[in-house]
């Protein structure tokens, strides 16, 4: 077994060929494990599936596929990037991607740079420049054990 690690993030959407050119946009590639009802998109040291919402509720045997309208999800995926300029170009690129804004870039409370997108699904994601974290080699980010 291997320590902690997310190797594919799965998105319920409604309109697979939506979702796919959209995060094409923001540099996830298509590979050719996509299918006509899911596609697998690579990402730096991640996967990012996209599956029909309604048919990712029935495989999870789900009982609510529709969650109410407005509902927070609970759930924000985060790119953190290396300085606030990145920020800003990235939160750009999204919004001509097809993105909705739900948060500008801005200094942040905790010390950084930070904002809100949701994508044409209403999945949130933030884009951010932390400080006070590392990235590797691989652009990485690392973040330093607790003692």
């Amino acid at each position: 077994m291997t320590g902690a690690k997310i190797s594919i993030l799965t998105l319920g959407v409604e309109d697979l060929e939506q979702s796919l050119s959209f995060y094409q946009k923001l540099g996830w590639k298509n590979s050719t494990h996509s299918q006509d009802s899911v596609k697998f998109m690579q990402g730096n040291n991640i996967v990012l599936g996209l599956y029909g919402r309604a048919a990712l509720a029935e495989d999870a045997n789900a009982d609510e596929t529709n969650p109410p309208s407005g509902q927070f999800p609970n759930v924000v995926m985060a790119i953190n990037l290396a300085s606030e300029a990145d920020v800003d170009a990235f939160f750009k690129l999204a919004i001509d991607a097809g993105a909705s804004p739900q948060k500008n870039p801005e200094k942040a409370f905790w010390g950084g740079y930070s904002s809100y997108i949701r994508d044409p699904d209403g999945h949130y994601w933030e884009i951010a420049y932390n400080p006070f974290v590392k990235f590797d080699a691989d652009g990485n980010l690392v973040l330093e054990a607790a003692t």
